[in-house]
């Protein structure tokens, strides 16, 4: 079994004991369930269920392991032949969470 959720402006394919990374930091202490209730399509052994644009009645409950920042990219811009350049930093904020049970 299987689904897929809308985490942000990302969908992730997710089944039951595995270890996701949401790209948001969630406001919720490690150990405590999050629920994430916006589900794309579920898939229970071969039924499939899609939503319009989310499935009635579907939701995904997860475990908070961690939260974390994401290693540095490094954003530069450049114009040339005008004198011009900016190089700033970027870490994005996450939150791990390894998937307890999908319903649906």
């Amino acid at each position: 079994m299987y689904a897929i959720v809308r985490d942000g402006s990302h969908q992730l394919r997710v089944e039951e004991g595995q270890t996701v990374r949401l790209a948001y930091r969630a406001a919720a202490e490690p150990g405590a369930n999050i629920e994430l209730d916006q589900v794309l399509l579920v898939d229970a052994d071969g039924d499939v269920r899609v939503g319009l644009p989310h499935v009635e009645g579907a939701s995904v409950t997860a475990r908070v392991t961690t939260h974390g920042k994401a290693k540095k990219i490094v954003v530069y811009r450049y114009k040339r032949r005008k004198n011009h350049h900016k190089k700033q930093g970027h870490r994005q904020r996450f939150t791990e969470a390894v998937i307890e049970k999908i319903q649906g």
